[in-house]
């Protein structure tokens, strides 16, 4: 494992846009070079301390996820070697192992959200208004139940710091187009899908997960950024699921659980996390890598 990385500092090539996790930076005029870093965000705010390795894992993860649904839908991978385009040992050692050179494409301004068990603010939201971001559901459903079938709940894409916030089909239609919002909904209903089916075969529950697109001057549709990590997946282990109780999940619920119990209040900064609580979520990410990419 390469040493914690919670900044990437290229010099040779062009920052265009910090995140929450990836910093990126222009290749070019038509390709962007994408560092996946151990920072972690909790509540919309980015954490002072790294999860060690998380952006290898980040990086292998969706590699492995880009690949296997290539079929489904293009991404935005393009092959080329991110150790390639940079210059010094120093950057090498920044991009080795957690980087991508993507296409440069148009993202749609929308976080493409597919559940598949009522959980999370999906079974808050139920227990006020018997329905998930307005699609009525059937009565006595509990929590961390499978859906009748998965369902399309996008959001608008917030800048960091902001929150997300649930549209309808129809704001998407309004933002995207109807042809564009079908495609983008169907696309995210398959790729759930075929990926749900495969991780259920290593015993991995997708509980809800999200991707994004983006377009090219054709208007060619590309799944971009991640695709199915724990950062961006409720990943449950089946063994442990049962209905009527949330199940423990392979992401940072350690290091939320501590923020939690620590009394912050959830603006920014955060406090510094102790080292056993990022080593545990450093465990939790490595786990569902190795659970879901094993032979």
């Amino acid at each position: 494992m390469n040493t914690s990385l919670l900044r990437s500092e290229l010099k040779n090539l062009p920052l265009l846009h910090r995140g929450k996790v990836r910093d990126i930076y222009a290749v070019g005029d038509d390709q962007l070079l994408v560092v996946q870093t151990d920072r972690l965000s909790a509540f919309d705010v980015i954490l002072p301390d790294p999860i060690p390795g998380k952006g290898e894992v980040l990086t292998t993860l969706s590699n492995f996820w880009f690949h296997k649904l290539q079929y489904v839908i293009p991404n935005h991978l393009t092959g080329i070697s991110p150790e390639s385009v940079v210059k010094t040992e120093d950057e090498l050692a920044q991009v080795q192992g957690r980087a991508f050179v993507v296409k440069k494409l148009k993202p749609l301004p929308i976080e493409a959200i597919v559940r598949g068990y009522l959980v999370g603010s999906g079974w808050k939201d139920y227990q006020l208004t018997g329905a998930v971001c307005g699609i009525k559901l059937p009565v006595g459903l509990r929590e961390a139940e499978k859906l009748p079938e998965p369902l399309f709940t996008p959001s608008t894409k917030a800048a960091v710091g902001d929150h997300d916030e649930n549209i309808s089909f129809e704001q998407v239609m309004e933002l995207i187009g109807e042809s564009r919002a079908k495609e983008v909904r169907d696309a995210t209903l398959k790729l759930y899908q075929v990926a749900a089916d495969y991780a259920a075969s290593k015993g991995i529950i997708i509980a809800d997960t999200k991707f994004e697109f983006g377009e090219d001057d054709t208007g060619k549709l590309y799944l971009i950024d991640e695709a199915l990590t724990p950062d961006s997946s409720r990943f449950w282990p089946a063994d442990q699921y049962f209905v009527g109780s949330n199940p423990p999940s392979f992401d940072k619920q350690f290091v939320r659980d501590w923020l939690e119990a620590s009394g912050w209040d959830k603006h920014s900064p955060a406090p510094h996390i102790p080292q056993e609580v990022l080593q545990q979520t450093a465990g939790k990410y490595r786990e569902a890598l190795v659970k879901l990419t094993s032979t």
